[in-house]
């Protein structure tokens, strides 16, 4: 069932939403160290993933929408895209078992410029900054998957555990997108490779 112009609720996923398929887009990065490359934070400021030390998990994601205003045309109907909001609300809702799990880090990345994210990462309340990478440099620097809607080139869904600046673990695709975080901490908890602390 399709919204109707302006009523979309960004925290709702709906049931029939296509899922995407594994196209081979991030097979390449488990092992990948990465750039050197400081992304603005919505916390101020600005991050630099690959400097950072202990474990990270960066999840990305295309869009997160706002309440109201409607969705590009088609949005549904891409696997993957919707569920961004969701998304972010199960790292936020798992970020106190992650940090007891090891994790130093937490962020969430877009393609969207700070200011918009700001909106979203203070309308959700989210315990961690959201990193923008608008620029696509981060994007082009790890050959990350992208898909393009609207005249905006978008992140495909993911997630990356990141050890003193190395990829350990790639979730790719990533559905149901509401689900990642728990799958993620579910990851943590069998002790996946290196850092377990």
């Amino acid at each position: 069932m399709r919204e109707a112009p302006g009523t979309h609720d960004p925290t709702h996923l709906p049931s029939d939403i296509p899922v995407p398929q594994d196209d081979g887009g991030a097979r390449h990065l488990a092992g990948m160290k990465l750039s050197d490359l400081a992304l603005p934070a919505t916390s101020g400021g600005a991050v630099n993933p690959a400097r950072l030390a202990g474990r990270t998990v960066l999840y990305i994601y295309p869009r997160t929408g706002v309440p109201g205003a409607d969705l590009p045309p088609g949005w549904d109907d891409i696997p993957g895209a919707r569920g961004c909001t969701p998304q972010s609300c199960g790292f936020r809702d798992h970020f106190a078992e992650l940090k007891a799990l090891g994790v130093s880090h937490v962020f969430g990345l877009s393609t969207q410029d700070t200011d918009y994210q700001r909106e979203a990462a203070e309308r959700l309340r989210l315990p961690f900054p959201i990193l923008s990478d608008a620029g696509l440099k981060f994007a082009r620097a790890l050959s990350l998957p992208t898909f393009s809607v609207a005249g905006m080139t978008l992140l495909k869904r993911m997630a990356l555990i990141i050890d003193d600046g190395v990829i350990v673990k790639v979730f790719y695709p990533v559905f149901p997108p509401d689900k990642n975080a728990a799958e993620v901490v579910a990851w943590l908890r069998e002790g996946g490779p290196g850092r377990t602390t």
